[in-house]
């Protein structure tokens, strides 16, 4: 199995080389599984949106980790409850909405990894 982690996507100059690499780097190397960090993605460079996460999975990502930034963008506080690829930091309080952990299966199908996001 093959796992590309990506620590921090930062601003529009991050999300933008994500966007238009990410998709020929999966081709080219195999990666059955793409886990980004995506709490500073927006083009504050702080927060994440939730037209940045989409755009992100449809590009491959699979899952996206977040850290303290990840309510820098207000939206952001309805989205986490229902997408379930977008994690909050497990470390935060769980009166936060969203999971900071979750099992998610890798492009193979026949197997699974959890992954958890630490702030």
């Amino acid at each position: 199995m093959k796992i590309l982690f990506l620590g921090d996507i930062v601003g529009d100059a991050g999300f933008k080389s994500v966007k238009k690499n990410l998709p020929n780097i999966i081709s080219k190397k195999g990666i059955d599984f793409v886990c980004v960090n995506g709490e500073n993605a927006a083009s504050e460079g702080v927060g994440i949106t939730e037209n940045i996460a989409n755009e992100l999975f449809n590009v491959g990502v699979d899952v996206i980790t977040t850290g303290n930034h990840v309510w820098d963008q207000k939206e952001i506080y309805e989205y986490i409850k229902t997408e379930k690829k977008l994690l909050r930091p497990i470390n935060m309080s769980g009166n936060l909405p969203g999971k900071g952990f979750s099992i998610f299966n890798s492009k193979k199908k026949s197997e699974s990894r959890s992954v958890k996001s630490y702030g």
